[in-house]
Formats: C-alpha cells, structure tokens, sequence
C-alpha cells in the first residue's frame, strides 16, 4: 500500500489526506496505513482506494467521500444532499448552551440539513425539548439518521420553509445556519462549496433575503424575552444587527470565531 499512497499523495498535493483516504478504504485507524504499508492487500480494496482518489482529485469534499465528518465532538452522516459541518457553526451551539434557559426549554433549529445543530443540542441538554425544520426532503433524510445513530428520537424534524411548518409558538430559543451567500457570489465556484446544496448557500442578491424573512417569522414565534441566534457570512454582522434592530431585537450582539471574524448574531424579543 506504501506504493499507492505515495502516488495518491503526488497527485493530491498532501500525503496526510493520501493516508486518510486509505485508511477509509481499508476500513482502518490512521495508524493500521503507516504502520502495515508493506503488507499485501486484497485488489478490490486497492480499487476502491483508487476510485476514493480519482474522487478526491476532481474536487469532491472528502466528508462526502467518508460520508460523515465530525461535529461538536460527534461523528454525523452527511451527503451532498447538506452542508458539510463546519467547525465555525460550533459557536453557535455554544452560544446556545451558554444562554440562561430554562430547563425544559423549546428549541427551533430553522434549516437543520445534517441536524448537527439541533441534535448536538438535544445531546447536551436532554430535558430540552426539540425541533427542527428544513426545506429539503433529502436532508431531513440524512437528519433523520443521525437522530438515529445519536438515539435521541424525541427530536422534532417536519418538513416546510423556515417556521411555516410550525402552528406552536413560545419557543426559548430559535437557532439558524440559513443560507446567506449572494447568488453569482466567485467563492461557490472555489473549493468544497462547488459540490455542496445551493439550496443551503444562496439567498437573493445580497445574501440576507432569508434571514430577513426569518427575523420576521421568528418574531411570532419566540417566548417573550426568547432568543434568536442565527450565523452568517463573513461581512455580514453589521448588516444583521441593522435587521435584528429593524425587526424589534433587543440585547442584540455578535460574536467572533477563532479566526476573530464576527460569525453569528443573535439577539432577544422584547419581554413585554
């Protein structure tokens, strides 16, 4: 196998990801690659690991390739029906759990894709009640896996755009990774995002269309003094605290990733 990950390694430009996707053929640890490279190999293995690099090489995400890619500490299935978890979206979970909330509270993840949002809510705080939403029949598909690999079944996941499948109101907390690239936006033609569901990126000429709409329908459906966190582009921040302020939140502020880069807003309805 030493043979085969060398080459891979020349044609990707990095011999870690040549390792990684041989472990995955092989179906063994990192390690098991670097440390049995000499051994023979059934040739169907040796194939498959072939097809995995011709993959990788046109561009496709290597999560897509594994079919799973971690989050929050989780492993989550994943295809190109959602978005890839990125280690940025954490921060939103963290926000979330840091809130003084009660201990039953009704949580909304508006837009959930793989679930990694909602579900790694629902696995740190149990009592929570949860629910989640999504346009795409296809990702509820796939969030309907990880709720089953994770066992948490009393999560909520019902099919329609943002809150229309909702008729409840009073939820503690509404959280959202909706879709906020402009459409023509240079960067979907760059890296992983090529492969990824343009359903889940793109919202009108300047990315906030959606989030908008959301501020809206959030409003109705949140508890007095409830939250709403929602992550967004970039250089959007100020652009969403101007929404969040013109739709009526309060304690409105963002908050930065480890890159210092102010990633996601959130702010409250009015209590009273």
């Amino acid at each position: 196998m030493d043979e085969q990950v060398r080459a891979a390694a020349l044609r990707l430009g990095d011999r870690n990801e040549a390792a990684r996707l041989a472990a995955l053929a092989l179906e063994q640890p990192l390690a098991w690659i670097f440390a049995h490279g000499d051994e023979p190999l059934d040739p169907r293995l040796i194939h498959r690991f072939a097809e995995m690099v011709d993959r990788r090489a046109q561009g496709v995400p290597f999560a897509y390739i594994a079919g799973r890619c971690e989050f929050f500490g989780r492993d989550f299935s994943v295809s190109p029906a959602v978005l890839i978890p990125r280690p940025e979206t954490e921060h939103l979970v963290e926000w979330s759990l840091e809130l003084p909330l009660p201990d039953d509270a009704r949580i909304l993840d508006v837009g959930t894709g793989s679930g990694c949002i909602i579900l790694s809510l629902a696995a740190e705080r149990p009592n929570w009640h949860c629910t989640a939403t999504d346009i795409s029949k296809a990702a509820l598909a796939v969030a309907a896996i990880n709720r089953e690999r994770l066992q948490l079944p009393q999560v909520r996941l019902l099919h329609g755009s943002l809150l229309e499948p909702l008729d409840e109101t009073g939820f503690d907390l509404i959280v959202s990774n909706p879709p906020y690239v402009a459409a023509g936006d240079p960067h979907l033609e760059q890296g992983d995002v090529r492969f990824e569901p343009e359903i889940a990126l793109t919202a009108g000429p300047n990315g906030l269309e959606l989030i908008g709409t959301l501020m809206a329908q959030a409003r109705y459906k949140l508890a007095p003094g409830g939250w709403l966190l929602i992550e967004h582009g970039y250089d959007q921040a100020a652009a969403v605290c101007r929404l969040m302020r013109d739709h009526g939140y309060e304690s409105i502020e963002s908050r930065r990733d480890l890159a210092g880069i102010e990633r996601v807003t959130g702010g409250t309805k009015p209590a009273c």
